[in-house]
């Protein structure tokens, strides 16, 4: 393993410079010393002009290693300002689902100009794989794979493993595929197998019969669970009449999986995309986060609006200001308990917008458990702390019943909006705080203008 070389320049001053003097070899090897995500770090630190020189300096095998260790959104951005004869040339050393990934996150005529400039078989391939959805098996399939015809013997197929080494170096290989006349998947054939069964032996004779496979466009919730329930490195992807078309790997499905998590956190926190990087261009960036702001703000201004028309009552008992974040927060924090359910249980196919009935009364029970003792402790201490009654009676009732209206929300609204084709992962938030705002402070104030006068005193 080699080391970072001692020098007092920052890796990406490093980069930079070995990229203008034109020095491939001592870019790669200087690579090399750095980690994984120092990489990613350092590329990120150099302007757009200076990552574009560090892509045209590599070899174009190196540079499509660089590349697939950066996120998607950072690798889409360097290709689409590479020359489109240099892009191809490093998307060609990619895999097939990576190639997808990077070309469909493309503009079109982006897109089109690279697959122009490529081996016209790579980019047939890379087109028929761009067609797929991305969380399906067929968008997450790569088309590297051992293929041998079910007439086939174990001598021939051996014989092709060594007359093919250079090709197959590249390629995940721990099976290999065996198919009829018509292309469609008869059996899988395990290399241990192969390799201990005798040269003149059918491959028919020695693979495994009728093996599992799935559609191409099997869900990333169904691929999930299969390989929950199978310990495979990899399932066959065929088409609906069975031919196949390439493997889903398990590593590729984690990954998937991941980042669709990911993509939902940062939405709930208003990155509409789903992604951002702060390389990426500040108008896009800008833009991007005030689509969701601006939209808050104004739902915003409906809760502001509560608190505005109560104000006689609230300069009246001016404690009750000290209890409007704690019942705002509270309820806030129970309504998302009850929305992350939801969305788990929306993207396990466990729950259908079907059924929201189900679901809302499943959450307005749990609503009264938790509002009613959350409520009793907000009250008794409104009650100690002022030492009136009515005031812990105020402010704990409104809790408790806020409560309720929070997790009701919560567990309904992501279904609702998935009803009506709108992504609850950035819906679900803004909606869920200002309704829970405005009934809060409604039910405050509403409460504290019922009991006024046991409030003040008079």
């Amino acid at each position: 393993m080699s080391s970072q070389p001692e020098t007092d320049e920052q890796p990406w001053e490093m980069l930079n410079e070995l990229a203008e003097a034109g020095e491939a070899e001592s870019l790669e090897k200087f690579l090399d010393t750095l980690p994984p995500g120092e990489q990613a770090h350092s590329l990120s630190r150099l302007s757009e002009d200076q990552q574009c020189q560090v892509f045209e300096t590599l070899r174009p095998d190196d540079a499509a290693d660089l590349l697939s260790r950066l996120p998607d959104a950072q690798a889409v951005g360097l290709i689409q300002h590479l020359p489109p004869e240099t892009a191809a040339r490093i998307v060609e050393e990619m895999p097939s689902d990576e190639q997808a990934d990077l070309i469909g996150g493309l503009e079109e005529e982006q897109a089109e100009a690279i697959l122009d400039r490529m081996d016209p078989l790579e980019a047939a391939a890379a087109r028929s794989l761009v067609r797929y959805e991305d969380d399906t098996a067929g968008g997450l399939m790569i088309t590297e794979f051992l293929q041998f015809s079910e007439t086939a013997t174990a001598g021939q197929v051996i014989d092709d493993l060594a007359a093919g080494a250079e090709t197959y170096r590249d390629f995940d290989v721990q099976y290999a595929y065996i198919c009829d006349r018509l292309g469609r998947l008869t059996g899988v054939l395990r290399l241990r197998d192969l390799l201990l069964a005798g040269r003149s032996r059918p491959v028919r004779e020695i693979m495994i019969h009728e093996p599992l496979s799935v559609p191409h466009d099997t869900s990333l919730d169904d691929l999930v669970e299969l390989l929950d329930q199978h310990h495979f490195l990899g399932v066959p992807v065929t088409d609906h009449s069975g031919r196949f078309l390439g493997v889903v790997r398990r590593t590729a499905v984690d990954e998937a999986w991941g980042a669709r998590h990911e993509a939902d956190y940062m939405k709930s926190q208003g990155i509409p995309s789903g992604e951002e990087l702060r390389s990426m261009p500040l108008a896009v960036r800008a833009r991007g986060r005030l689509a969701w702001l601006s939209v808050n703000i104004v739902l915003n201004i409906g809760a502001a609006s509560v608190i505005a028309n109560f104000q006689d009552t609230l300069s009246s008992v001016l404690a009750l200001t000290v209890f409007l974040p704690m019942i705002s927060d509270m309820s806030g924090c129970s309504g998302n308990q009850a929305v992350a359910v939801s969305m788990r249980e929306l993207s396990l196919g466990l729950v259908v917008p079907s059924e929201t009935m189900r679901v809302w009364l499943k959450e307005v029970s749990l609503g009264l458990i938790n509002g009613s003792v959350l409520g009793t402790l907000v009250g008794v201490g409104g009650w100690l702390w002022q030492d009136n009654f009515y005031l812990g009676l105020v402010v704990g009732a409104a809790l408790a019943m806020n409560t309720i209206v929070a997790v009701s929300l919560g567990g309904i609204v992501p279904l609702l909006l998935r009803r009506f084709g709108f992504d609850p992962a950035v819906a679900s938030g803004p909606l869920l705080t200002t309704v829970t705002d405005m009934c809060g402070f409604s039910l405050v104030f509403g409460l504290a203008t019922l009991f006024l006068a046991q409030l003040t005193g008079s």
